[in-house]
């Protein structure tokens, strides 16, 4: 480790504190967004079932498309910078494996309880890593999205700031950015707290101190300590991730707590989640499930717990693709086919539980399901 990343991992907690102090200031100018009553589209990864995810091109698709919000996933590189990647593996969303320079990187890790063979981000400077490419995660479902192939590179969470805010002064629409900090404690335990760069990242640009800011995470410990240093501020919320089963959070795991993701959705537990958070996303077919047969069952009761507790509810992710769809809405044209009427029949079907946002690959077709209810 040279003496540049040590002095990063070793930054003290009071720089830390006054870092956060000083957003928790400057957010409380106005935000220039009004209160909207309709869901919110949230464009995961960018519009990610048209171009490879988390890049310009998909960002900017999503932007036209009347996405309200923009997802970039974040991870950091070796040496502390964050970018927008869905997980700290490379090798499928990027074209590192064609790169003979970085042969000797491929390895295996385990992250949050996956393992992967292959390359991970943090094993990469940031100059190392813009020098690959992105390419489509599922080419098989999406080949209109795989024609861009190696065409854009991996973007910084400051240049993605930076895009959405142009694209906000072009359009002339406030565009919310919905951050989520991916594999806290992986990261955290390999000297590359997210934290604190984020915060700073947060503080450092006029945007993300007025333009709606949406942060989520499928941890526990890393949201109450934003809640902690954020506080409470007009164009900032806080997102509680949650999977489905009694499988822990990364952070429970490590810690040897015993909390699941099924006791967080209890009433109980959301009670819990709304003294620090403001939304609870879960899995979609969690708000209604599938039965045997792949379609819709009769809708649980957790879209009124969620509500009951206080919390906002914005459920991930609704996909376009037939082998993504409830039985329901499929149209016999392949699993792989795209089929855009029966993604947005299947949207309205969960809208009518009253859902505050959602996620979606597509967010043309999220506006239109809104639009038609």
């Amino acid at each position: 480790m040279n003496a540049n990343m040590m002095g990063r991992r070793h930054l003290s907690r009071r720089r830390f504190v006054a870092t956060g102090a000083a957003l928790a200031g400057a957010l409380l100018l106005p935000t220039a967004r009004a209160a909207s009553t309709r869901p919110l589209v949230f464009a995961h990864r960018g519009a990610s079932a048209l171009r490879p995810e988390h890049t310009l091109a998909a960002y900017a698709q999503a932007i036209a498309d009347g996405a309200d919000y923009v997802e970039p996933d974040l991870v950091s590189t070796k040496d502390g910078v964050l970018v927008a990647r869905h997980e700290a593996f490379l090798s499928e969303t990027t074209d590192v494996g064609k790169h003979p320079e970085f042969a000797s990187r491929r390895t295996k890790k385990t992250i949050d309880g996956e393992t992967h063979e292959g390359w991970f981000v943090d094993d990469f400077t940031l100059a190392e890593l813009k020098t690959l490419r992105a390419v489509e995660r599922i080419p098989q479902s999406r080949p209109g999205s795989a024609q861009y192939d190696g065409m854009f590179q991996v973007l910084t969470f400051e240049e993605v700031i930076d895009f959405v805010a142009a694209q906000s002064a072009t359009t002339g629409r406030v565009i919310g950015i919905v951050p989520e900090l991916k594999h806290s404690t992986y990261f955290a335990r390999a000297g590359l707290p997210l934290e604190e760069r984020f915060i700073a990242t947060l503080a450092a640009h006029e945007y993300t101190r007025r333009a709606p800011v949406e942060i989520q995470s499928f941890e526990v410990a890393n949201l109450r300590l934003l809640r902690e240093k954020l506080g409470k501020r007009a164009n900032l919320r806080l997102m509680q991730l949650v999977g489905v089963g009694p499988v822990k959070p990364s952070d429970v795991a490590a810690s040897g707590g015993t909390l699941t993701y099924e006791q967080m959705a209890t009433k109980a537990g959301l009670r819990t989640i709304a003294q620090y958070a403001d939304t609870f996303a879960p899995p979609t077919r969690a708000l209604i499930p599938l039965q045997k047969d792949a379609k819709l069952a009769a809708p649980t009761s957790l879209a009124a717990d969620v509500h009951a507790a206080g919390l906002r509810l914005e459920p991930w992710t609704f996909r376009p693709e037939n082998r993504f769809l409830a039985a329901d809405f499929r149209d016999g044209a392949g699993e792989h086919a795209r089929n855009e009427a029966g993604s947005i029949a299947e949207m309205r079907r969960y809208l009518q539980l009253g859902l505050d946002g959602f996620f979606t690959d597509d967010p043309a077709l999220g506006v239109k399901a809104i639009a038609g209810m």
